[in-house]
Parts: structure tokens; sequence; C-alpha cells
């Protein structure tokens, strides 16, 4: 069997001396959506950050492609292929929507390849198109995380890491945002996803890991996580 494309060997990190995850483990295969569930507070988020190099693990290993990157600079990381889009989107505002979008293509130098992956956002969310030359702040909240995710995907990296894709859309936006992340499913994209709609989440995704205080408490397919007593006791407290 092939090894896994990431690997995370027990890290830990903390926040101020106090400690957020405390000896996490996961592991994403190519090709793969593996999704990370969990209550607010968990660590969900600070685990993307850890991958990505923007908070650091004091102890543990991370490895993409069996190489070690737990102490790359952050734009090393990217050039390697993990791209992150954090829940904030981060956009520039007054920038037009092409304009966020051909930002996300930085560490590209080929101009033909630069314009098939616009092509290849265009044809994902069809709406930038339409949008591209009006600034990023007159879009909608579900237009800016188009933006976001399509910005992410313009160097059209071997992962893609979504933080709460669909926080604070309306239920008709959430259920688009969802279906682009399983139109990147069936593009063969490798996805590592944390969202706050644990259920749509689960069905979407190959796997799961639940993780609770900092500590993964669960793992598997959808199915079998939304029935497990692991689940309800992480999210109803039962």
């Amino acid at each position: 069997m092939a090894a896994p494309i990431l690997e995370i060997r027990n890290i830990k990190v903390r926040y101020s001396g106090l400690p957020v995850l405390q000896g996490i483990s996961l592991s994403v295969n190519s090709g793969e959506t593996v999704c990370v569930v969990g209550a607010n507070g968990a660590g969900k988020s600070t685990l993307l950050r850890a991958i990505m190099g923007t908070q650091r693990a004091f102890e543990g290993q991370i490895l993409f492609s069996g190489r070690e990157i737990q102490r790359l600079r952050t734009e090393e990381i990217v050039r390697l292929g993990i791209v992150y889009v954090p829940e904030e989107k981060m956009l520039f505002r007054p920038l037009a929507v092409e304009e966020n979008l051909l930002l996300g293509a930085y560490i590209l130098s080929d101009a033909h390849r630069i314009e098939e992956n616009l092509d290849f956002v265009y044809a994902l969310f069809p709406r930038l198109k339409e949008r591209r030359l009006q600034p990023a702040s007159t879009l909608s909240g579900g237009e800016q995380q188009m933006v976001a995710i399509g910005r992410g995907l313009m160097s059209r990296p071997q992962i893609l890491m979504l933080d709460e894709p669909s926080l604070g859309l309306a239920p008709k936006l959430v259920d688009e945002v969802l279906d682009t992340v399983r139109r990147l499913k069936t593009e063969g994209m490798t996805i590592l996803l944390v969202e706050q709609n644990v259920r749509e989440a689960l069905d979407l995704s190959d796997r799961g890991y639940v993780i609770q205080t900092g500590r993964m408490v669960g793992e598997g397919n959808g199915k079998d996580l939304l029935a497990s007593d692991t689940f309800r006791q992480a999210f109803l407290g039962i």
C-alpha cells in the first residue's frame, strides 16, 4: 500500500505555554477527502495552521510525500504543494476578483499554466467569471468564499486544506460550498477539510477524524462515526 501523501505523527502545539494539541496523529492519502470535526475550540484550525507552519509544533512530525516539513517556512510548504484556505478568507477587498485569484498563482512563472488554472477556477465558479472585474468588497459572503477557494486552487496544489468553508453562510450557500468540495473530490483533488456542518462533512468525505480538547478521539468512515458513541459524546454531550 502506498504511503500517505500527508502524515501527522503525534504533534503537540502550545499557545502561550498552554497545550492546544496534545499528541495528534492523522493521515491523508492521495485523492482522498478527509475531514476533521469537533466542537468549537477543539483545536481543528490549530491543526491546519501547524501543517502550514504558521503555528509551530514543538513535538512530533509532519510529513508530506515522506519529507518532514514541520520546520519549513510557510512559503516553502506552499511551493511543495500544500495550500490552506483559512476561515477568515483574507481577501484583498479593494482588488478585483481576478486580481485576488491571480495572487494565488504567485509561485508559478508559466503564463500559460496560470491561464489554464484561471480557466479551471472560472469553470468551477462561473459566477466569479461574471464578476471578475468587480472589487471583492462588492461580493456576497458566498461569492467571497468562492474567491478564497478559487485563489487556493490557482497553483493547483497537491493538497487543498479548507478551514470552515461554510462558516457564516446562509443554508443555500452552505450547500453550494459543500457541492464545490464534492466536485473537487470528483476531480481527484486531495482535500483536508475542517467543517462545522458535521453530518454533511462526514457524508462527503472518504474518512473522518473527531478531535476533542486537543486530542483525537475517533476516526473512521462517515457512517460509522455518525453512529458511534464517540461522536455523540463529542457533539451531543451524551
